[in-house]
């Protein structure tokens, strides 16, 4: 045997390639409508370390986006308190402004008030209101009614 030094022969692990997302993918994982974005944004692939610098030192086109909208169908679901399908329901479209929001807020068409309670019971509706849900009756009120007083005859 010698004492020469052998070759490796072992394989090298190559570098990595960074991983690349659509404009629409990165779009939903910030949270804004991808059509409201600016086109450099919509144009090009992002990689995850640009949507990781985007998530933490956000440029003001995205804090604006955040703040004002439009806002994509999920945003504007959350923020009214109900689920996608409600909104379909009620025929509100793809995208929302946080104005357009506030303002449904305010005037709670029936729509929204029955939606809300479907999604989280007792968010909209006075006690003993909410559907599914018994009416209070007037025992509980401390009125006593006809039928519990007894008649002497």
């Amino acid at each position: 045997m010698t004492d020469a030094p052998r070759e490796d022969n072992r394989q090298q692990p190559k570098p990595k390639k960074p991983q690349m997302l659509s404009a629409a993918t990165a779009a939903k994982k910030l949270g804004v409508f991808l059509p409201a974005t600016p086109e450099e944004f919509q144009s090009q692939q992002i990689s995850r370390d640009a949507l990781q610098e985007l998530q933490e030192n956000p440029p003001e086109w995205l804090r604006t986006l955040r703040k004002e909208g439009p806002h994509p169908r999920d945003e504007v679901s959350r923020r009214l308190g109900v689920s996608n399908s409600a909104l379909a329901r009620g025929g509100v479209s793809d995208s929302m402004t946080t104005a357009e929001i506030t303002a449904l807020l305010d005037d709670r068409p029936e729509w929204l008030v029955a939606e809300r309670e479907k999604h989280v019971p007792g968010s909209g509706r006075p006690p003993g209101t909410a559907i599914g849900e018994r009416p209070a009756s007037a025992r509980q009120h401390g009125e006593d009614s006809a039928d519990d007083q007894g008649d002497d005859d």
